[in-house]
């Protein structure tokens, strides 16, 4: 029989879809795979204000998502025997379309199924990548494998990009900056995982795919990056509550507040995330293998409740 793949996402560009498609394409002739897409009551803009994106902050960290809309019922009365969960971070945490879906009746598609989690981003993961893991040991789903595509462009030049694509909705390549988000080669190479994903569970042998993945490439990561998020999401947590002091999503009584932290979080990485770059450099020489077991643990998919 051919197995059969669930695909759920949320993609507010269309790149994490991109993402997925290439993941599955070379297994569409022997699996049955389904989409489901999770919408937003309201949607999100696109391109955003500056104010609108930093204003759903707050609620992004605090987990207090505004309501997604229903998945269909071919799907939801469908049994599936692998679902891959493809979302983005925002603010360090699952986007908000994710988080809601996640705490939703909707998630029980997830119950007793293996999932493999794909993540589409600018740079950083780790702390949304924990929390999906939490719903899904939640829901009693088994995390088989995770796959992370990035920007690999320098993360100021990335940052550029992202701004630029974010609030002008230019993704192409202007001036001297290339274009925002995964590089193309890197979104085409991702078919790599899809096969590797069909190998898998047509062998039954799921406990060792995410080994697989990682030999394929699947996550890359550095020490620096464990330690911007450690220290990043004590300060959006922070600005959140903080913000939310002032009233709601929208609430123009908190916009001062929120363009604060805007002005804040973009003066922190353009001058500070090279300085705890080089901290996390001496940071390895000192306790390198504390750290290097923080990279090993991120890079799999077992669940350690408040690891970061």
């Amino acid at each position: 029989m051919r197995p059969r793949i669930l695909v759920v996402y949320y993609s507010q560009t269309g790149q994490l879809r991109q993402i997925l498609d290439s993941v599955v394409t070379d297994i569409k002739e022997k699996a049955d795979i389904d989409y489901a897409v999770i919408e937003p009551v309201t949607p999100f803009p696109f391109p955003w204000t500056a104010l609108q994106f930093f204003d759903a902050m707050p609620e992004t960290v605090a987990h207090l998502p505004a309501a997604v809309k229903p998945l269909p019922q071919a799907v939801v009365n469908k049994d599936y025997d692998l679902v891959i969960f493809g979302y983005q971070p925002w603010f360090l945490n699952p986007s908000q379309p994710t988080t809601a879906f996640l705490q939703s009746e909707l998630a029980k598609i997830f119950k007793g199924k293996p999932v493999v989690t794909v993540v589409g981003c600018r740079n950083m993961w780790l702390h949304a990548q924990e929390k999906v893991k939490g719903y899904l040991d939640g829901l009693g789903a088994h995390l088989a494998g995770n796959i992370v595509l990035t920007d690999t462009n320098p993360n100021l030049v990335s940052l550029l990009t992202v701004i630029r694509w974010s609030f002008k909705g230019q993704k192409s390549a202007s001036g001297l900056l290339p274009a925002a988000g995964v590089q193309d080669e890197d979104i085409a190479a991702a078919s790599r995982f899809g096969k590797t994903i069909y190998q898998h569970l047509a062998d039954d042998n799921l406990l060792d795919l995410q080994r697989s993945l990682l030999a394929q490439g699947a996550i890359s990561l550095k020490p620096g990056l464990v330690m911007l998020e450690q220290s990043g999401i004590k300060r959006f947590r922070f600005w959140s509550g903080f913000i939310r002091e002032k009233g709601g999503p929208g609430d123009s009584a908190r916009a001062s507040r929120v363009m604060m932290f805007k002005n804040l979080l973009l003066v922190g990485i353009f001058i500070l995330s090279p300085i705890t770059n080089t901290v996390a450099l001496i940071k390895l020489a000192i306790k390198r293998n504390s750290l290097l077991k923080d990279v090993e643990y991120f890079r799999q998919v077992a669940y350690q409740e408040g690891r970061i």
